[in-house]
């Protein structure tokens, strides 16, 4: 009997393991989709960002990613969903900043550069709809290379997601010559000092006003007021 009772709490104890599991690696929002509000505006700015929201969002925080980066890639789809909805409803401004401390991880060993690249010239036509299709493109399965892995996106793959996110033929264009490299590279120095600046090391890193924001927590976005 005793064994029986064992049995069955092991078997609880794995159930419950399983749904927690599940349950946090289960998108936030899901079914929520992209940013869809024609009132979100996409800027470059300083430090090589990108800003992401509308104009008059209650706060904003400074994301570090790396187009190589699988735990970005986690990132996106625990929560970008939940990003898009907090954007488009004015909770949330978002200065992405892409890093490309992973390019020799990279089939082409600059990938990393050139999908930044990429983002500063979807990011320039202004289509902020558009833009973050491309974002959330670029971490899908079907197109983020693996680290070390055997191939990426060549710049005409990366001009193709940009056209099918619906950006127009002069920023398809950009992406596809690499016009934006060096500006990628520079932008990618300029933000590798301001995480230093706040004693942040890896990607994905959020800041609010310089501080590391704790996105351990599921609803860190709940929290940022």
């Amino acid at each position: 009997m005793l064994g029986g009772i064992a049995l069955v709490v092991i078997a609880i104890v794995v159930i419950g393991g399983v749904i927690w599991q599940n349950n946090r690696d289960k998108p936030r929002n899901e079914g929520y989709g992209t940013v869809n509000n024609a009132a979100v505006q996409v800027q470059i700015q300083d430090q090589g960002a990108v800003r992401l929201g509308r104009p008059d969002a209650a706060v904003t925080v400074d994301l570090f990613e790396d187009a190589m980066c699988p735990g970005c890639q986690q990132f996106e789809h625990l929560f970008g969903q939940e990003m898009a909805q907090a954007i488009d409803d004015g909770k949330l401004a978002i200065r992405y900043h892409m890093l490309d401390g992973l390019n020799q991880l990279s089939a082409s060993g600059d990938y990393s550069t050139r999908a930044a690249a990429a983002t500063r010239c979807v990011a320039e036509t202004g289509n902020a709809i558009a833009y973050n299709k491309f974002h959330v493109a670029l971490y899908a399965d079907e197109n983020k290379p693996e680290e070390k892995g055997k191939t990426d996106l060549s710049n005409e793959q990366l001009a193709q997601l940009a056209k099918d996110a619906g950006i127009a033929d002069a920023g398809v264009q950009c992406v596809a010559s690499g016009a934006k490299a060096q500006e990628a590279a520079d932008g990618a120095n300029r933000s590798r000092e301001v995480m230093a600046a706040a004693g942040a090391k890896v990607t994905p890193t959020a800041l609010l006003d310089g501080k590391i924001v704790d996105t351990a927590k599921a609803d860190w976005i709940e929290k940022l007021g």
